[in-house]
């Protein structure tokens, strides 16, 4: 079992969030899960996904921005 504590991980801006202020940051160091939080709410709640989860979400916000062009 991962002991995620999100007051004690080192967070950076996820490199696929945009520019608009609506950002999510991650936290690296944990093999086999990816912490996401909203980086406007640094104390709120923290999401853990998993490789092939994040990796489907991210292909996802890449397919609807091809669309958008």
């Amino acid at each position: 079992m991962i002991n995620l504590n999100p007051e004690t991980a080192t967070w950076r801006k996820s490199s696929y969030s945009g520019t608009g202020g609506d950002c999510v940051e991650i936290a690296d160091g944990f093999p086999g899960v990816i912490p996401v939080r909203d980086s406007k709410r640094p104390a709120g709640p923290c999401l853990s996904f998993g490789p092939g989860a994040w990796a489907s979400f991210v292909l996802t916000l890449q397919g609807d921005d091809a669309g958008a062009a």
